[in-house]
């Protein structure tokens, strides 16, 4: 009696075998993209980076349509043009003022730097600081290296700019072939999720972009009265760079206070300690009453998230990173959120309300 083993199904083996192989190219797909995006990672910053000025823009332009009642195209010029033009005003009227406040800002702050060091050789942990502080200096060469590298990153940086600004003005003027690319190459069942996650994120960007943007004004203009009351020279300059600096949050405030604290202090204690004052409670205002309305209204980003993603991105991007850390949080919450089951959805709602 022959003993003969069963055979398997060879059509079932082939598919198991054809799943399998469809699996692990998957997984490698996966993995090359990874390691692709790594590679193009300030690429990927700067094409976000065009899809805010587009966001900016392309709004603008909406409005302008509402309220103008010109067609898309004209408004979308008027959108790019009306900016300039308020620059363009703003240094006429102010470009004089702001040059002389930032050259007497560049010609006080050596002498006040002096002015510190003094004061601190007065007291033993002051001379202690300054030793440390003198060990830790960087030598020249060091230094003539570090200003070539950093005239080469502004140069980058300038170039940079240049291509996000005329990329945002592409996207800005034609959204639908990108998006509509996009959704293409999708099936019909993921096309749609991907269309309402786009269409989250714009909303998403554009409430943010919103409360930004009041908060900038808010510091801008409430730093400049402050630090002009008080007889603090460069006030405007200062509370420019204040507003502008807003744009990273918790981080700016910080830029900004170092020069004018070190000025304050530097003209007498009574001063510093006013600088010191305004700068808080413009802070305060802006983080404890202006944001919390305006984010309320249009969006909202937890605060220990906003420091942890400003963290996360620096390490991983770099500076440019840090300049788009919010944004491109909110538009990972937004993408979450889009895609979130509609029961998780309906009970946070619930618990919300």
């Amino acid at each position: 009696m022959t003993n003969t083993k069963p055979r398997g199904d060879p059509a079932g083996e082939d598919r198991i075998s054809a799943r399998l192989f469809r699996r692990t190219m998957v997984v490698l797909a996966g993995i090359a993209t990874g390691l692709v995006s790594w590679q193009l990672l300030q690429l990927i910053l700067l094409l976000f980076a065009s899809i805010l000025v587009a966001v900016m823009l392309y709004d603008f332009a909406r409005a302008l349509m509402r309220w103008v009642k010109l067609p898309f195209y004209g408004a979308l010029t008027l959108a790019i043009i009306l900016p300039l033009i308020g620059l363009v005003v703003v240094f006429g009227l102010f470009g004089t003022i702001m040059y002389d406040q930032f050259s007497d800002l560049a010609a006080v702050l050596p002498s006040q730097v002096k002015a510190i060091t003094r004061w601190l050789e007065g007291s033993a942990p002051g001379r202690e600081a300054i030793k440390a502080v003198t060990s830790y200096a960087p030598k020249m060469e060091s230094i003539f290296g570090f200003a070539q590298s950093a005239l080469v990153n502004i140069g980058s940086a300038a170039s940079g700019l240049a291509v996000v600004i005329v990329a945002g003005v592409y996207l800005a003027a034609q959204p639908g072939i990108y998006i509509d690319g996009i959704i293409a190459m999708l099936s019909p069942a993921r096309a749609a999720q991907v269309h309402k996650s786009l269409d989250a994120v714009h909303l998403a960007l554009t409430a943010w972009l919103k409360g930004q943007a009041i908060g900038m004004a808010f510091v801008a203009i409430g730093t400049s009265i402050g630090l002009t009351l008080i007889g603090l020279p460069s006030g405007l300059a200062l509370g420019l760079v204040a507003g502008l600096c807003e744009f990273v949050p918790y981080l700016g405030v910080i830029l900004v206070s170092i020069p004018a604290i070190m000025i304050g202090f530097g003209i007498d204690v009574q001063t510093g300690w006013l600088t010191v004052g305004v700068l808080v409670v413009v802070q305060q205002l802006q983080g404890n009453i202006v944001q919390p309305i305006a984010q309320r209204r249009l969006s909202d980003l937890p605060p220990a998230l906003t420091i942890f993603a400003l963290i996360g991105f620096g390490l991983l991007c770099g500076p440019l990173g840090v300049v788009l850390a919010v944004p491109l949080t909110v538009t990972a919450l937004a993408i979450v959120k889009a895609n979130r089951p509609a029961k998780v959805a309906a009970d946070e709602k619930l618990s919300a309300g």
